[in-house]
């Protein structure tokens, strides 16, 4: 089963391509993403593509370093919900354990942990990318976005003491020494960053405990347990294959390495059914799709798997009461349908 990732991974992607001379619809439709997929950030897309795309633009641009200047656009409102809470932990070691307890929230790919041993403490990544064989970009991408939010918390303070990576250097390393500084060891047994254990207590003057409190209720009631887990991730699965047309139950299933059955069973547990999943996901690429005057409305009806823009008619009315092109009309294509069921 491919882990997913929040779209907000590639922001600033075709604004970077443009910049570089590349053509960055062609390339996400190679990895296998359209380019309507970064238009939500919350949209959940495979992490492998995302890592594929990534090397295939370092190539096209002949840009080494491209993963890492992408990296100086994340912000930490990429993160989604969990920025609310990195905003509000007291100290650098509250933010980074946040972020690892949430990586899920935001990346399935990721796998980072923190280790201290003495006066050194040092944060290790990995990403789990079935079927990728070279990461380096996704790799660089990770550690630069974690990079980026130490430098933003720190401030003037000291630094991180190390960047390390496990492939070899750039030909260049003038991008990485601007953004990482010069302290860079490649060839290193682990991909992450090496920071001072007293860095862990440097204090978050911005940090409000109130506020944090408030946060880490929402969030908390955002992150998946138990039974609930298995409904998000099929609710994730739906997103990534309606607009492929590829989504029935027994590829949600397939992709979550089961069957059909046993997914019935383990959705039945949280009260819900696969129908039921697949018809709140088409409200909602429904919503945005014919909010967007630009789309043809046949194009809107195949991302939403209906054989024929007729269909596509007939299900809309029944669910908000008016049909899409008369909305559209009415609307001018600049706000979302109701969302009442009409």
């Amino acid at each position: 089963m491919e882990p997913l990732i929040r779209s907000a991974a590639l922001t600033g992607y075709p604004e970077l391509c443009r910049t570089l001379g590349v053509d960055p619809r062609t390339l996400l439709r190679h990895a296998g993403l359209g380019a309507d997929a970064l238009v939500d950030q919350d949209h959940w897309i495979p992490a492998p593509a995302v890592a594929r795309v990534l090397e295939a633009s370092a190539d096209a641009s002949g840009r080494e370093d491209f993963g890492l200047r992408l990296a100086e656009l994340r912000r930490l409102s990429s993160l989604g919900p969990v920025s609310l809470l990195v905003r509000e932990e007291p100290d650098i070691r509250g933010v980074i354990d946040t972020l690892i307890r949430y990586e899920r929230m935001y990346n399935e790919a990721l796998r980072a942990g923190l280790h201290q041993a003495g006066a050194t403490a040092t944060l290790h990544v990995a990403l789990d990318l079935p079927g990728v064989r070279d990461s380096r970009q996704a790799v660089e991408l990770v550690v630069g976005a974690y990079h980026q939010i130490f430098v933003e918390f720190l401030g003037h303070r000291p630094r991180p003491r190390r960047v390390c990576f496990a492939h070899t250097p750039p030909a260049d390393l003038a991008t990485h020494h601007r953004v990482l500084g010069t302290s860079l060891a490649f060839g290193a047994d682990f991909n992450g960053i090496v920071l001072s254990s007293r860095t862990l207590s440097a204090a978050n003057t911005e940090a409000d405990p109130v506020l944090r409190k408030y946060a880490q209720q929402y969030v908390d009631s955002l992150a998946p347990a138990g039974g609930s887990q298995d409904t998000e991730r099929v609710r994730r699965i739906i997103h990534v294959l309606l607009p492929a047309g590829r989504c029935t139950v027994t590829e949600v299933a397939r992709s979550l390495g089961t069957d059909r059955r046993t997914l019935h069973r383990r959705l039945a547990r949280s009260g819900q059914t696969f129908t039921s999943l697949l018809n709140t996901a088409r409200r909602d690429l429904a919503r945005r799709g014919v909010a967007d005057g630009r789309r043809p409305l046949a194009e809107v009806a195949q991302q939403l798997g209906f054989v024929s823009p007729g269909a596509f008619s007939r299900w809309f009315r029944e669910q908000f009461g008016t049909s899409p092109s008369r909305w559209r009309a009415e609307q001018g294509g600049g706000q979302g349908p109701p969302t009442g069921s009409g």
